[in-house]
């Protein structure tokens, strides 16, 4: 909803209006200035089309396309333009569940095995809601597809069924296309249709969503956008994948700008669902532990500046976006990007500190290092990765690719780096249970990010390193 106290925020808004010669003016000259900061990002990333929208205390500042949807025609991007969801249609998948919750088909509590009755016995412990907020430990089942292979429903299951269990349900958070994959194919089962039907008929037509839809490469779709990707420079066509893929529940919309602008007035009046469904929506998972994670169903639930911020990214076949609610500064914003290489949280951010500096990103500082045995450990950790000397005994509930896939690759990296200089810790935070570091570090002239997170016993969960 809306920040209630609207009498605060429409002083300020009058204020600047008055400074800037009415409030009309004052919306005319912040749209000129994200408008500039858009072009000027787009150049940077070398972005080939893009549509942005920002809607500020309810009303719409911007909503305008950038660049092409498709280069090879020179076909301009507009508001209406069709862009692929990736994971932000988990949002809608999640609508999708509790539409059949508060139809009384579906139970958040019921074991997963009542509507899958053919899977294993370990998966008892976990339910629709374990799902929903990626605590569930199912394995990654896009490790092992064919992505130009056609599989059916009961193949994915099939498939679901032998990865084996991460970790306990509810043990840990961690982020599964797999647990959406299942709750799309739940959903065909109970509602007796497709769940992109289901969308269609009691979200997208109520929410006056009038373009979105399931991906098809069979129709012809007006205003679809070319997806690419950037390859050593050259800009490219997305790849081919079998379009067995493209009807899972994990990502596979369309949506405009329009249309993502119609969603955000839903959301903002907490439509379709009842108010209950909404808050469960909206609230951080329970781990087992009684701890906390900034996960809902379908939602990051984070913070900026010390107030409440929404949102979630989607990357898929040449497609990337972001969809933020920055809800203490009423202010939402949308960029849908057709190249896969594009970062949208840059303009979204950035929009974001345009609209209101204090939504800044706080730039990475020194922070006092209580922890110095730490850090000391993950210097040697560092060079353990360089000499490919690691123990797997010391990390814990990392993805199958780490060790055969991430090792080498770092090991690579850091040998032709060169040598580590000091670890400066830059940010200590809680997820859940994990504890997460992150440093600078300098390899000659460059700066280098490096995180680590460890669980209550001290093995490690997580280990990167991005250049800053």
């Amino acid at each position: 909803m809306r920040n209630p106290s609207k009498s605060t925020a429409a002083v300020a808004v009058l204020l600047v209006g008055l400074l800037l010669g009415g409030p009309a003016a004052a919306h005319d000259a912040l749209r000129e200035r994200i408008e500039a900061f858009v072009r000027a990002e787009q150049k940077r990333q070398g972005v080939p089309g893009l549509a942005v929208g920002v809607v500020s205390h309810g009303r719409v500042v911007l909503a305008k396309g950038y660049g092409f949807a498709n280069l090879e025609h020179q076909v301009p991007v507009e508001a209406d333009t069709l862009f692929q969801s990736g994971s932000v249609g988990k949002m809608f998948t999640a609508m999708a569940v509790m539409l059949q919750v508060e139809a009384g088909r579906v139970v958040l509590s019921d074991s997963i095995t009542k509507y899958f009755p053919d899977a294993p016995a370990t998966w008892r412990p976990i339910t629709v809601r374990h799902l929903l907020t990626h605590t569930s430990g199912v394995g990654d089942i896009y490790d092992v597809l064919d992505l130009r292979q056609d599989y059916t429903d009961a193949d994915y299951r099939q498939i679901a069924y032998g990865r084996p269990l991460q970790f306990p349900a509810g043990l840990r958070w961690n982020y599964s296309n797999t647990g959406y994959v299942l709750l799309g194919i739940l959903v065909n089962q109970v509602a007796g249709t497709s769940y992109v039907n289901v969308l269609g008929s009691q979200v997208f037509r109520p929410a006056h969503m009038s373009t979105a839809r399931g991906i098809s490469e069979e129709d012809v779709i007006p205003n679809r956008a070319a997806g690419y990707s950037v390859v050593d420079g050259v800009v490219k066509n997305q790849k081919w994948v079998s379009p067995s893929l493209n009807r899972n529940a994990d990502g596979s919309l369309y949506f405009s700008l329009k249309d993502v602008l119609a969603w955000d007035a839903a959301v903002d009046q907490r439509a379709i669902l009842g108010r209950g469904s909404w808050q469960q929506i909206l609230s951080p998972v329970k781990l087992n532990s009684g701890a906390s994670y900034p996960y809902g169903f379908g939602w990051m639930l984070q913070e900026r500046a010390g107030k409440p911020l929404h949102q979630h990214t989607g990357g898929w076949q040449g497609f990337v976006c972001v969809y933020s609610r920055f809800l203490g500064d009423e202010l939402s914003i949308v960029v849908l990007i057709n190249s896969n290489t594009a970062n949208p949280t840059a303009f979204s951010d950035g929009i974001a500190a345009l609209v209101n500096p204090a939504l800044a990103v706080p730039p990475l500082a020194p922070i006092p290092d209580q922890e110095p045995a730490m850090t000391a450990r993950f210097t040697a950790m560092l060079e353990q990765l360089r000499n490919g000397t690691l123990d797997p005994a010391d990390f814990a509930y990392l993805p199958s690719w780490f060790f055969p896939e991430a090792v080498p690759y770092y090991q690579d990296l850091l040998q032709d780096l060169g040598p580590t200089g000091p670890l400066v810790l830059v940010k200590r935070e809680v997820l859940g249970d994990d504890r997460v570091y992150t440093y600078l570090v300098k390899f000659g002239t460059a700066t280098w990010r490096y995180k680590v997170s460890i669980i209550p016993d001290g093995r490690v969960t997580n280990l990167g390193l991005a250049e800053n």
